[in-house]
């Protein structure tokens, strides 16, 4: 470091004394060369204490200059074979490349181009080179194996390698991003098309990021736990720079170092360069991100510039070229690599006479050939060394890169970069030059792909390196080796019995006593993961704090300020519950983590993640979808459900359509009960599901704050509860031929169902029968099958739904109302028995603050509407005159000519 004060700390004219500014420079390097950095960092900081107790409160910089953090004489070597590597490296680069364009070479003219990416692998080949060769465990006796969460547009460097390796055949390179016929290679990691292969997704940019902070923390979490041995596997993540302007990528960089969790490493790519532009043209990703994440709490790492720079870097005794790379924005950088030797050495080197006459004796070539660090394979070993080593703090690796490298003229350094997939031959030629792959002239147009003989020096060095390190990455677990049997449903007969005359409960409640119950049970207790985002006490669950305590790795170094209450807020090293605060995507992810545990950490867990249910699928749609991908398995419950229950909260608290959203994630399973007893079927069923058969599918639940009597199981109902339909109430004997009407309905509206029945009979003469429908989700799924086979199936029998099978022995009209938007019920129309009329209810529109009655009464779901709309249906059927339908509009007092409460 030179002690030139212009260097890092402004210009000389602004120093008002440079003797006394060199005397401490001075003084500081003394420490440096005698009793090292350490002591230096000591004194450093002492300094800065003692000036903020003196008033000097100025921020300092969180920013260092713009080259290496490691220093050349403080890199750890490699210990691999440069040579041979290298050699790896290109033969990758030349798959991948040759994959993409394939696929966009040879295609059916109605198919359409397939897409795929070539530049943003090859900016981090000699970065995926050393993980794979050097750090990344698999999963072995000795090691639960590294997580790994890969870029998405860098898969098929990932292939290119698998196909190296043996895992994956030319066919299948061949069938790239074709993946109909079963034969083909997802277009970015996607864990459910690959089940065996990818374990995260990754190209929903910023949910990688966000998921691996969690993930790490679920390690810890287990490890502190007693569960399982964690402590040696680490959670890599790759992004790129462009990626950290999702708010995911860094929202949660906080907690990571808040809770130590040294056991991340992020790599940021820092090509600088979006899928359209520069990220930064104007100023600079890496220090920008380096303020960020050190600010955080951090370890940050930065290598930005190759070995070739060393001797200029060593040569710069007056900080002349420092000043230049700190002061050139990213855009030009950009343009650098995007043109030539010579225009580096007009436009970056000759800012500055010193800087210039530094590579006066250098050709243009030479200039060019100047590299930056991620295309650096030593100094992209020694900056991995570095972090892995790190103890006490997450650590991030700001690497700079070049998109497109090696791709010469058609996109290196290029806008279009991330768009090229498509080369001519004489491209082709240059990349096969560039990096010496052995293919011939006569070949070129045919872009064969490449793999060296098995006894080869290359391919025996690939496979050593993996067998040293456990094996071969990625890959994934499909089912969890340990087996846990799931009491039986009579366990839970709190929730299954009738509530004591003039006790009421809400199903909220419900699931609180089945969740109690399940955390007693030996065996599977403590594997329950309950996540909660804040809210304990609104959903009763406070009394869990003091039992199974919180999870805070550093334990409770305060005294609770209700620790005199038996329900205290309790932390512990080793508690059960994970409190994420104010944050769903937070919840949401831990609940990933746990939710795919089975996979990730041969441990099968059971989170239960609670939340109001206008805060899940709407906010956190993207991770729900993810969380599909990576086939998880677990319960999210929707607390204070439905547009009219939530009295008093109002627009943004009232949810009247997460159904609709889950039903759109075709292995999430959901339902919106009304009954304690329909909660504990639905708890109990799903843990048989995922926890003993390990089917890939996970549960939403909504839940209610109302408390209102419960009935009690019916025997015999168990399957229909979970196929989503049971008679629960039958109708009245009345006059023979008294019209009749079905009712449907689910959640709180279910209990309005019970109120129309009465009125329909008492008012009006009309038997009801009330049907509660817990899933109109899973009734829609069934029926849609059973058409599907009927359509591919024409000769034989038919297959009827199962919610015409429940309505088949019944007559008259269907009504279904529901505390949801319209659509939710009106997904089981094509269901209905042919030629019954079916009348549809439900909670269009923003949602409002009032009471219950008010806001059933305004989204026309009350009691009084379902009397109207079943007396229209009997109209219509000429089974009543049509004066009865005014006549009750008029005698329930429904205003006819206000507005619709969609418009409302």
């Amino acid at each position: 470091m030179s002690a030139n004060p212009e260097n890092h700390f402004g210009s000389a004219a602004n120093d008002l004394d440079a003797q006394e500014t060199r005397e401490w420079m001075d003084a500081l390097s003394a420490v440096i060369e005698s009793e090292g950095p350490d002591r230096a960092h000591f004194l450093l900081e002492q300094l800065l204490e003692h000036a903020r107790q003196n008033s000097i409160d100025k921020p300092f910089s969180a920013n260092t200059a713009y080259v290496n953090t490691i220093e050349t004489n403080q890199e750890e070597r490699s210990p691999g074979n440069a040579e041979i590597e290298e050699r790896l490296r290109s033969y990758m680069r030349w798959n991948a490349m040759a994959m993409v364009v394939k696929a966009n070479r040879h295609h059916p003219p109605e198919g359409g181009d397939l897409g795929g990416h070539i530049g943003s692998f090859a900016s981090l080949a000699s970065m995926f080179g050393a993980g794979f060769n050097h750090f990344w465990h698999a999963e072995s006796e000795n090691h639960g194996g590294d997580c790994l969460y890969i870029q998405g547009h860098v898969s098929p460097g990932i292939y290119a390698r698998a196909y190296l390796e043996g895992r994956l055949t030319e066919e299948q390179l061949l069938n790239f991003r074709q993946e109909v016929d079963g034969k083909g290679l997802s277009s970015y990691p996607h864990p459910k098309l690959m089940p065996e292969f990818w374990q995260f997704p990754t190209v929903s940019m910023g949910l990688g990021p966000l998921m691996a902070i969690y993930q790490a923390r679920f390690l810890k979490y287990l490890h502190a736990r007693g569960i399982a041995n964690t402590e040696n596997r680490k959670v890599w993540v790759f992004c790129g720079d462009g990626e950290m302007d999702e708010v995911e990528s860094l929202g949660a960089i906080s907690l990571a170092a808040r809770e130590n969790l040294d056991n991340l490493v992020f790599v940021i790519n820092c090509n600088l360069q979006r899928l359209d532009g520069p990220v930064r043209g104007n100023g600079k990703i890496i220090q920008e991100l380096e303020g960020e994440f050190r600010g955080s709490g951090w370890n940050v790492i930065k290598l930005i510039w190759g070995s070739n720079w060393d001797p200029l870097l060593a040569r710069d005794k007056e900080g002349a070229l420092r000043k230049i790379m700190l002061e050139t924005n990213d855009g030009d950088y950009q343009s650098f690599k995007a043109n030539d030797g010579a225009y580096v050495r007009k436009h970056f080197f000759g800012r500055d006479p010193r800087t210039l006459e530094m590579v006066a004796k250098m050709s243009d070539d030479e200039i060019w050939n100047l590299r930056r660090g991620g295309h650096d394979s030593q100094k992209v070993y020694a900056a991995f060394d570095a972090a892995v080593k790190h103890k006490g703090q997450p650590t991030v690796l700001l690497v700079k890169t070049v998109k497109g490298f090696g791709m010469g003229k058609i996109g290196e350094g290029k806008n279009t970069v991330h768009q090229t997939k498509k080369l001519g031959d004489e491209d082709i030629k240059a990349f096969r030059d560039r990096f010496n792959i052995p293919i011939p002239d006569s070949q070129i147009a045919d872009l064969p792909f490449y793999k060296p003989a098995d006894d080869t020096p290359e391919m025996k060095y690939l496979h050593e390196r993996r067998k040293a390190l456990g094996g071969y990455l990625p890959h994934r677990r499909v089912k969890a080796d340990e087996s846990f049997t799931v009491p039986a449903l009579e366990t839970f007969k709190a929730v299954l019995e009738p509530t004591a005359e003039g006790r009421e409960i809400s199903t909220t409640q419900a699931y609180v006593r089945f969740l109690t119950q399940l955390l007693r049970d030996q065996a599977l207790g403590p594997r329950v993961v309950p996540i909660l985002v804040d809210e304990a006490r609104t959903f009763g669950m406070e009394g869990l704090f003091r039992q199974i305590g919180i999870y805070n790795p550093a334990g409770q170094q305060y005294t609770p300020v209700d620790k005199d209450q038996v329900m205290y807020y309790r932390e512990d090293k080793a508690g059960q519950i994970l409190q994420e605060g104010i944050n769903e995507a937070g919840g949401m992810s831990s609940w990933i983590a746990a939710a795919t545990s089975y996979s990730t950490n041969n441990r099968i867990m059971v989170p239960f993640y609670v939340y109001y249910s206008m805060f899940g699928f709407q906010r956190i749609g993207d991770l729900a979808w993810a969380a599909g991908d990576m086939q998880a398995r677990g319960f999210l419950l929707g607390g204070t459900s439905g547009r009219t229950t939530l009295n008093g909260e109002g627009l943004q608290h009232e949810d009247g359509h997460s159904h609709i959203l889950a039903n759109t994630i075709p292995n999430c399973v959901s339902y919106d009960p009304t009954f304690a007893h329909e909660v504990g079927v639905i708890l109990h069923h799903g843990l048989k599901r995922m926890v003993e058969k390990q089917d890939n599918v996970y549960y939403y639940i909504t839940l209610l704050n109302e408390n209102y009597p419960m009935p009690g199981l019916q025997p015999g109902t168990e399957e229909q509860i979970i196929k989503g339909m049971y008679l629960c109430r039958q109708a009245a004997a009345l006059k023979a031929k008294s019209p009749s009407v079905q009712l449907l309905g689910s959640g709180t509206i279910l209990r309005e169902s019970f109120a129309a029945q009465e009125l329909l009979e008492k008012d009006w003469g009309v038997s009801a029968a009330v049907w509660s429908c817990p899933s109109f989700n899973e009734l829609t799924r069934d029926g849609q099958e059973a058409d599907r086979w009927n359509l591919l199936h024409p000769t034989e029998k038919p297959r009827v739904s199962f919610v015409e099978q429940q309505l088949s022995a019944s007559s008259g009209p269907v009504v279904a109302s529901t505390d949801y938007m319209k659509a939710y019920a009106e997904q089981i129309r094509p269901f209905i028995p042919k030629g019954r009329n079916y009348k549809v209810l439900g909670t269009d529109g923003f949602g409002r603050s009032d009471f219950r009655n008010k806001l059933r009464e305004h989204f026309e779901v009350n009691r009084h509407f379902i009397v109207v709309a079943a007396l229209k249906a009997l109209a219509e059927d000429g089974a009543v005159p049509a004066q009865k339908v005014a006549d009750a509009i008029k005698k329930y007092g429904i205003n006819a000519e206000k507005i619709n409460p969609l418009y409302a």
